[in-house]
């Protein structure tokens, strides 16, 4: 990436956070989040209360990027199927046919992902990992951009299948939005109506997928990636993890981090973009050992202590 390149990078996608800043009022941060696992090529696990605007997330993130949203209300009796699309013959033609499922979009909303069984949870991994389904031993690819963004609810947990760890781990960030300040709030009630209907596109899906491969181009470090392994390596070596972050979490990590500093305006990562991303890249990616968990310690703040306790490098930039 060239310094002219990585000054394109930032206005563009600064212009994208404010284009979806319009229909989530205060959330900057999130959506900062959000399209950095979009142009990552990754997938966003949201965790937050009803009414929040995780619905109004994914609808604007397709709007400004010109792309499709497709929303799968997951349910105890969702089938694989429901989900990927389905072969049906069709008579008139003495052929079958594909008949793709809601998968195939741009940005697609699995809402409440948790409360399908874990077969149903299960037809997302080859389509999150690979960007392709196979059904009948056919191969059908989803396209570019595609991005699931998976919501839970914190609270009503009964009746409800916990995401497994090697789910959990095919989420490239997980946060969440919470609830908007008093000023927003008041905006909100002022317009009592669906803001993401009123957004224009302000890039191509064409153009995101050449924003990904641009971003991929950054510039990192030998001694970055070494901070990086020694953050993944302490996650696994702390006394409270029964788990840490695989390498697939520091892959991750040095993927999100690359869009991060394109998104400043730099060609190159500096130690500061690993620092702000580690918790929501990361903290998911933690299993706490049983007498963490009882004694209420949360993954969050293990991750706040390894980065205190983790020096970074002096990176000098010529």
């Amino acid at each position: 990436m060239t310094p002219e390149q990585s000054i394109w990078f930032a206005e563009t996608f600064d212009a994208l956070v404010a284009n979806v800043g319009l229909a989530l009022l205060g959330k900057d941060h999130a959506v900062r989040l959000a399209l950095t696992a979009m142009v990552a090529e990754g997938h966003l696990l949201l965790e937050d209360a009803p009414g929040t605007g995780k619905t109004s997330l994914a609808k604007a993130l397709a709007a400004t990027v010109q792309g499709s949203h497709h929303r799968i209300q997951f349910t105890p009796d969702l089938l694989p199927s429901d989900v990927t699309g389905v072969t049906i013959y069709d008579q008139s033609t003495h052929r079958f046919e594909f008949h793709p499922g809601p998968i195939f979009a741009s940005v697609v909303l699995a809402d409440e992902i948790n409360r399908a069984s874990p077969k149903t949870q299960a037809a997302l991994l080859e389509v999150m990992e690979e960007g392709h389904i196979t059904v009948d031993g056919v191969t059908h690819p989803v396209g570019r951009p595609f991005m699931v963004i998976a919501t839970q609810n914190p609270i009503e947990q009964a009746g409800t299948y916990r995401l497994p760890e090697a789910q959990l781990d095919r989420f490239l960030i997980k946060t969440s939005l919470g609830y908007p300040d008093r000023a927003s709030t008041i905006q909100i009630l002022a317009g009592a109506k669906d803001r993401t209907t009123v957004l224009t596109p302000r890039i191509t899906t064409q153009a995101v997928a050449a924003m990904a491969d641009l971003a991929q181009t950054v510039h990192i470090d030998d001694v970055v990636l070494d901070y990086v392994a020694r953050l993944t390596e302490a996650t696994r070596d702390d006394s409270q993890t029964a788990i840490g972050a695989s390498v697939r979490g520091g892959l991750a990590l040095v993927r999100t981090a690359k869009v991060w500093a394109a998104a400043a305006g730099r060609e190159y990562v500096i130690p500061d973009d690993v620092k702000d991303l580690a918790q929501p890249v990361l903290a998911h990616r933690l299993l706490l050992d049983t007498e963490a968990e009882f004694a209420g310690v949360t993954a969050t703040q293990i991750l706040a202590r390894i980065l205190e306790t983790t020096a970074p490098p002096a990176l000098r930039v010529v």
